[in-house]
This record gives C-alpha cells, structure tokens and sequence, in this order.
C-alpha cells in the first residue's frame, strides 16, 4: 500500500471522487462534521482509501512573509476582500567575520524588525480594521489563518500584541512559498481552501 497527501480544490473534490471510482471502482463513503468542516471518507473494493479533510473556515485570513516581502489578505466565500502586497529587503548572511560580522547582523536584525512592524500594521489594518480586541460578533473578522513563507518570521507576526485577536484561530500553514506576490497570495488562498486528501492505494 502506497499513501501520500494531495490538495483537492474544494470546487473540485466530487470530480476528483469521480475520478477515483473510475480507478478503483465503486466505493462507499461517509462524511462527519468537524471543527475544520465536512470530513469526507471513502472506501473501495480494491482497498483503496480516502480521507479527505476541509478547511472551511469563513472569512479566511492570509499573512505570507519571507524576506523579499509579505502580503496579507482577507477572503470571503474564496474570493479576495482586501489585500495589501509589500516589498522589503532583509540580507541575506554573509561570511565575514568581526566588527564587520556584527555590523552587519546589526543591520539585517533591524531590517527583520522592520519587516515585521510593516507586516503586523497590515494585517492589523486588513484583518482586524485597525480594532485590536475586535468582539465575538465583529463582521469580517477571519474565522481562520492561512500563513506562509519564513516560519521565523511569520512567528514574529503572529506573537505581536497588535494581533492578539488573530491567536488561537485554525492554521494552515505553508512554508514552502516564493516571496509574497499577488499571484502566490491567490495560490495560498485556493491551497488554504482546499481538500487535504490522505489516499491510500494498494
């Protein structure tokens, strides 16, 4: 038996089901409510299984940071309510050594730091409206977290006290992104949507 992991788009998963019954014919199936959403399980003759987990989590967060920029976006029935896509340049490590070592990891902590102050002021103004203890019954506030790129960074973000209100949501978490484009903000909105899929075949 062979398992691994796949993203289904959540518009997607009845045909990625269709699909797996024409390569492992009929199946039974039964689905259960979780925290995350509707739980989606299968079975087939063969022996095949599916479990496929949601992240149905509505309005969606979005804070993505590495080193190059960040972005920091709201979505609402998977579209996209409000972005904001930055740029800023921490260095990268260097070899030298001495004075000079420390100079320049003087430099590149106070560019990380300032990385961090401009992704918290963003996703304070986007996520939360600028209110930092939002009520349980705030319009717009996320239900849930997608973040990506540094785990260093993003970490920082997430333990700042402007963003307090954002601790202790759901997290789906990607740190294999490039850095922060729209278009990778797009990506990580449709991957945080979409189905995880354990598929085990023999």
């Amino acid at each position: 038996m062979g398992s691994r992991v796949i993203e289904v788009d959540a518009e997607r998963l009845d045909r990625w089901l269709a699909g797996f019954t024409e390569r492992h014919g009929p199946f039974e199936s039964s689905s259960e409510d979780s925290a995350d959403g509707v739980v989606v399980r299968a079975r087939a003759k063969d022996g095949a299984t599916v479990v496929a987990t949601p992240f149905a989590y509505d309005p969606l967060g979005l804070i993505l940071v590495r080193r190059g920029g960040y972005a920091a976006g709201l979505a609402l029935e998977g579209t996209l309510t409000a972005a904001k896509v930055g740029s800023r340049h921490v260095q990268s490590r260097t070899a030298a050594g001495g004075w000079s070592q420390q100079r320049f990891a003087r430099r590149r902590g106070k560019q990380a730091d300032e990385l961090v102050d401009a992704v918290v002021r963003q996703a304070r103004r986007i996520l939360l409206r600028d209110d930092e203890s939002p009520g349980p019954d705030a319009v717009g506030v996320p239900q849930g977290l997608v973040v990506g790129g540094d785990r260093a960074l993003v970490r920082q973000v997430l333990q700042a006290p402007a963003l307090r209100a954002l601790r202790g949501l759901p997290v789906r978490e990607f740190y294999d992104l490039p850095d922060p484009r729209r278009e990778v903000l797009e990506s990580a909105l449709r991957r945080g949507r979409a189905y995880r899929v354990a598929l085990t075949e023999p």
